[in-house]
């Protein structure tokens, strides 16, 4: 074999290993400040200070497997689980609801259990959807064209939704439209048929918040959380305390004063707020450089694999992700209002984890398999 060819195998085939590299660095950063986050409320609440620790451990060694079964399986043949995965995620998303299998905290059914087993069926219900609309696409890449093309992509996403808002899920709900879209865009859908997804996508999120008084309060608590700085407004003031207390240099690692229960859910869905008080301003942009280097591999993994199942599987993955990271910066930084959701491969989440992990396996088998350099 000549010396180009050599050259050519190894660029062809080498992979993003740059990609596992920031991903699995995200996680070990994710697993420290989560222990700084929640020590004391473990410790008060478990008689644990390692509690919430030891589970996103055993999460990450789960991924760490998922992720190096989807780095070396060939990703086409996930096409032959697109139906099943599309069924268990439905199937699972309904199980929330019958009583005795779904678990509900805080007033919402989101997670199925079965004794000290919790599984949160949105998170596969994301993937799914990936997977769905990747496969059609590949299947009829000329029916996105029109917008009779779009509807089995455009049915699957509302049937998740439908199921994810009756939990209720606002949070995820939305990030589940959002990347319903993302899929149609990426498919080739005309902007003027994207436009009439998107119009009436925005009225039906306006519905539902004025039809929930709960979400009406979180309005509220948005625009002006002083208003009610014991209630809808308490959690959000908290995070602003805390971002504003970091400063640009942070109060340093693990002397976090809004952990002290002050802030709820610092180990999950508000952990960036603890981060950004630990490291501060300087911190977090090396922080959102490293969450930034992910998303820009995705994108650059998806424009050079070697077809469009491949394509649409890597804008997927990549797009699920920044779209939570975006949204979960928003909502702890008071710039849109507050919902639960958590930031990936860094908040404490068994379910959450795994199926990012997995995903990203899949992108470097993308890229192993697509014409990536470095």
């Amino acid at each position: 074999m000549t010396a180009l060819g050599l050259e050519k195998k190894e660029k062809t085939y080498r992979g993003d290993v740059l990609l596992i590299i920031a991903v699995v660095l995200l996680a070990v950063i994710g697993t420290v400040f989560i222990y700084s986050a929640s020590n004391y409320s473990a410790l008060v609440t478990y008689n644990d200070a390692f509690y919430f620790v030891k589970k996103q451990i055993i999460g990450i060694m789960i991924g760490v497997v998922a992720m190096g079964l989807t780095m070396y399986f060939p990703y086409a043949k996930l096409k032959k689980f697109n139906l099943p995965v599309a069924i268990i995620s439905v199937v699972t998303l309904v199980l929330v609801f019958i009583p005795g299998i779904g678990v509900e905290n805080y007033g919402a059914k989101r997670w199925i259990g079965v004794g000290s087993f919790t599984l949160q069926p949105s998170e596969i219900a994301k993937f799914s959807l990936i997977l769905f609309s990747a496969t059609y696409v590949s299947n009829h890449p000329d029916r996105p064209k029109t917008f009779m093309g779009i509807l089995p992509i455009l049915a699957f996403g509302l049937l998740i939704c439908i199921l994810i808002i009756l939990e209720p899920n606002m949070s995820i709900t939305v990030c589940v439209a959002m990347l319903m879209l993302t899929m149609c865009f990426a498919s080739g859908v005309k902007i003027k048929h994207l436009a009439c997804l998107i119009i009436p996508a925005f009225a039906i999120g306006v519905i539902l918040i004025l039809i929930e008084p709960y979400r009406l309060s979180r309005l509220g608590a948005f625009l002006n959380p002083w208003s009610n700085p014991k209630g809808e407004g308490y959690q959000l003031l908290q995070s602003l305390y805390a971002l504003g207390s970091g400063g640009f240099f942070g109060v340093g690692l693990f002397n976090s004063r809004q952990k002290y229960a002050f802030l709820p859910f610092a180990e999950s869905d508000f952990i960036l707020s603890v981060i950004g008080e630990e490291i501060g301003f300087v911190g977090l942009f090396f922080f959102f450089a490293l969450l930034g280097f992910i998303i820009f591999r995705g994108i650059k993994i998806a424009s050079r694999a070697k077809d469009v199942f491949g394509y649409m599987l890597a804008i997927g993955i990549t797009m699920i992700f920044g779209i939570q990271t975006v949204v979960n910066a928003l909502v702890v930084t008071g710039s849109i209002p507050p919902t639960g959701l958590p930031l990936p491969l860094v908040s404490s989440g068994n379910t959450s984890i795994i199926i990012f992990m997995a995903e990203m396996g899949v992108l470097f088998n993308i890229s192993k398999r697509g014409s990536l350099t470095f």
